[in-house]
């Protein structure tokens, strides 16, 4: 789908049928669930500390829907808020990679952000809310909204006294005014808790796009780090038609994950005394001369400054792994970057647009045979929500998913 079509779609949808100062309103066709009915959520009231709460249920606005949560996965975004909150957020409900069923829908409702009529009883998927008029990035440069300061994402929105609902981490979820909002029926709940972060990788490779011909069907190319969101960077390559791919991580049943998703070579750093016996592995599969690109997926500084040991001269990297501030990574401006003539990207989450490119990812993924729905490894329920949260502390599963019940 033409991107600047699904933005000029979104913002369509966004003008005609969301109005930002609509009141509360009766007029919203009910389905489920009853204003005032007690719902739980989980809340992060302090560092490392989740509590389950209940909310009354607040009654919807006409521009206002009603999810009922069907499941959400953790990403490493809210392992660093449980473990640091970054942001400053507690009190705040987590929880963006997720997914629901439509309940309650607000009269100004009636197609989703890609022209699709949305009904009671749809399967949707949204995180974003739209940047605001005023922001300069997204008025001159809609493509990178992204970049605007006053992005506002789901599961990131602090706690106000008639807004607990803010966060996937609950049995409910109120979506507002501005947000881009998806009916995807025809996937299963494993394939929708992997569209949010499958934007993110989909973003990445747009971005590396940039590069003209370092990133071709007949590249090599290195993918240093296997969480989630580096398992979904290969198999995004292997859909995409990358010839050989090489992953680089620390933990052998991932790495395994990787050859099923499309690497051609694995690299588990444990078994060389330094960057450099990685790299002569590295060498080794490509000439000698090393990997055309690299995408660098993990939040290790240390592993940020070894990518460039990877990396021919003429190639790229992009940075995708650090969202938030882990510390300073080191390089020789001389020998890295200029005497190779090196070219980096920086990688900043997603745009909304790029919701419908991770659907077609992820349906073009199964189709070749790539398992992505086995990355949802484990399933918790949300009174389980603290086991959950401690086993992605211990790299335990893949994709950890939590539900309601």
């Amino acid at each position: 789908m033409d991107l600047q079509k699904v933005q000029d779609i979104i913002r369509s949808s966004v003008a005609d049928h969301l109005q930002t100062n609509a009141k509360p309103s009766l007029a919203a066709s009910s389905g489920q669930a009853a204003s005032g009915q007690k719902v739980r959520a989980a809340v992060l009231v302090a560092k490392q500390q989740l509590e389950i709460r209940e909310f009354p249920l607040r009654e919807i606005a006409d521009d206002e829907l009603l999810i009922r949560v069907e499941g959400c996965g953790i990403c490493g975004t809210d392992i660093h808020c449980y473990k640091h909150d970054p942001f400053d957020l507690c009190p705040v409900v987590l929880g963006h990679e997720g997914t629901g069923e439509v309940v309650q829908l607000g009269s100004q409702w009636k197609i989703d952000s890609v022209g699709k009529p949305i009904r009671i009883g749809d399967k949707v998927v949204t995180s974003i809310m739209e940047t605001l008029d005023s922001c300069m990035i997204a008025k001159y440069n809609p493509q990178k909204a992204n970049l605007c300061d006053d992005m506002r994402i789901y599961g990131l929105l602090p706690d106000t006294p008639n807004d607990h609902l803010n966060g996937y981490f609950a049995e409910y979820v109120i979506i507002r005014p501005g947000s881009s909002i998806f009916v995807v029926n025809d996937i299963s709940l494993k394939l929708r808790v992997l569209i949010e972060p499958a934007t993110v990788v989909c973003h990445a490779l747009e971005r590396a796009k940039n590069c003209g011909s370092i990133l071709n069907f007949r590249s090599r190319v290195i993918v240093q780090g296997c969480g989630p969101i580096g398992l979904l960077m290969v198999a995004v390559l292997r859909t995409y038609g990358i010839n050989t791919i090489i992953a680089i991580d620390g933990n052998d049943d991932r790495l395994a994950m990787a050859k099923r998703l499309g690497a051609d070579h694995t690299i588990n750093y444990h078994n060389y005394e330094d960057a450099d016996g990685v790299a002569a592995q590295v060498g080794d599969w490509t000439k000698g001369l090393g990997a055309h690109f690299g995408f660098q997926v993990t939040g290790v500084p240390q592993a940020a400054s070894n990518l460039f040991k990877y990396i021919r001269r003429g190639g790229a990297i992009c940075e995708v792994g650090h969202f938030v501030d882990a510390g300073t990574a080191t390089y020789n401006p001389h020998l890295d970057i200029c005497k190779k003539e090196l070219t980096l990207l920086g990688s900043w989450a997603y745009g909304s647009w790029e919701y419908p490119n991770a659907y077609h990812f992820l349906e073009r993924a199964e189709k070749i045979g790539l398992p992505v729905e086995e990355l949802v490894t484990d399933s918790y329920p949300l009174s389980e929500i603290e086991t959950a949260f401690q086993a992605n502390l211990k790299q335990q599963g893949v994709k950890l998913m939590v539900t309601p019940y």
